[in-house]
C-alpha cells in the first residue's frame, strides 16, 4: 500500500496532540474521487472539531473519541483518480470543498463523494485562494 502524510489526532484536545503521521493513502471507492490536496486552511470549525467544544459537537464527531482521525474541513486540489460511475468530474479537474464535520483534508490525499461536497475552481483562482474562500 502507498503511504501519505497527514495531520492526525486520536483524541480530543489542544493543538499539541496533533501528530504528522505517515498513513495509508486512500483509494477511491465506487462513486468517489481521489484528490491530491494542494491547499487547506485551519479555521474556527477545525478548532471546534479538534477540541470537541462546544460539547454538542461530540454527538456528530464521536462521543468519546473522534470518528475521523485526520483533521481538516476544507481543501483545494486536483482529481487524480476516479471511482466507478463518476461522470461529473474528470482526471486533473481542479476542485475545492468544505464540510463542517470534517473532510480529513489536512493530508496529501483525500477521497470524497462529489455530490454536494465538490466544486470546480474557476480558472482565474489559485488553490490557496480557493481553499481560503470556503471559511
Amino acid at each position: 500500500m502507498e503511504k501519505m502524510k497527514a495531520a492526525v489526532r486520536r483524541s480530543y484536545g489542544f493543538p499539541k496532540i496533533i501528530q504528522l503521521e505517515e498513513i495509508e493513502k486512500p483509494v477511491p471507492g465506487e462513486g468517489e474521487v481521489l484528490i491530491k490536496v494542494h491547499a487547506t486552511s485551519v479555521n474556527r470549525t477545525d478548532c471546534a472539531n479538534l477540541t470537541a467544544q462546544p460539547f454538542i459537537m461530540r454527538f456528530v464527531l464521536g462521543f468519546l473519541k473522534p470518528k475521523k482521525i485526520i483533521l481538516g474541513t476544507d481543501f483545494a486540489g486536483e482529481i487524480v483518480a476516479l471511482g466507478k460511475d463518476i461522470q461529473d468530474f474528470q482526471l486533473n479537474d481542479r476542485v475545492f470543498g468544505f464540510t463542517d464535520t470534517g473532510l480529513e483534508s489536512q493530508a496529501e490525499f483525500l477521497t470524497l463523494e462529489p455530490k454536494g461536497n465538490l466544486l470546480s475552481i474557476p480558472a482565474s483562482i489559485g488553490y490557496r485562494e480557493a481553499a481560503a474562500s470556503l471559511e
